[in-house]
């Protein structure tokens, strides 16, 4: 009986592991195959607005009433409740992992050739960036994974500096009526702008009404994920740290 319970107490452990493996596995399989399209294969989107990782259904795990109605801006995706849990499990898993990032010791950054980052600098970014002004004496300012994280996912400026990288939004309803202004808030079934006289209007998303469109200076960072290499991504930090 002893024995019995040793090798239980062995085996019982090992079949949690290898079924919260199996778990994970069918959630990121179904997730590619009907959601993917739309919210990138790591769910962190293809627009802002698409990044599931900043999704308030999904931090505050209320992605049940979601996955169970099916996407309110596109036709229904038919999950059967197996599948609806086993995404909702492999999302909280990518969510723990993106909370979790900063537990991970950093090696060394700067592992990428600066000549070929400055090639990819004068081509990419330079329509918009210059080493002798905005960026000027970045390399000296920031710790090299610290300047990596910043012209990947450059932050948004405060104060007098805000309006330059705040996002823009034009909402049209159905009836022609036009309200544009900064865009302060938006979710997957909710839009909030500030217009011109500073007064906070918010529109409830459903399908295609109203017609949204958003202007966002740091969309061009963005649209850089589809098309990244590792490689790249080192040669331009590496780049960024030569300019002292």
């Amino acid at each position: 009986m002893k024995r019995f319970l040793l090798v239980m107490a062995l085996v019982i452990p090992a079949l949690a592991r290898q079924d919260e493996r199996g778990l994970d596995e069918r959630g990121a399989e179904i997730f590619a195959a009907k959601c993917a399209g739309c919210h990138g294969g790591g769910a962190r989107g293809l627009t802002v607005e698409t990044d599931l990782m900043r999704s308030t259904a999904v931090r505050t795990d209320q992605t049940g009433p979601v996955l169970r109605a099916g996407h309110p801006k596109a036709n229904p995706v038919p999950l059967s409740e197996p599948e609806q849990a086993d995404i909702a499990a492999w999302l909280h898993a990518r969510v723990q992992a993106v909370a979790d990032r900063g537990k991970y010791p950093f090696l060394n950054i700067l592992t990428g050739d600066p000549k070929k980052g400055q090639a990819f600098f004068a081509a990419t970014c330079a329509r918009c960036h210059s080493v002798t002004g905005d960026l000027a004496g970045i390399g000296a300012k920031y710790d090299p994974s610290v300047l990596q994280s910043l012209w990947l996912s450059p932050r948004r400026r405060r104060g007098a500096e805000a309006v330059k990288t705040a996002r823009t939004v034009t909402v049209t309803s159905r009836d022609g009526r036009v309200v544009a202004g900064t865009l302060e808030r938006i979710d997957e079934f909710n839009l909030v702008l500030r217009d011109q006289d500073g007064k906070y209007r918010s529109f409830a998303l459903h399908d295609e009404e109203p017609k949204v469109e958003i202007h966002d200076p740091l969309q061009p960072h963005y649209d850089l994920y589809r098309v990244l290499r590792d490689t790249q991504i080192h040669d331009v930090t590496a780049y960024l740290a030569t300019l002292q």
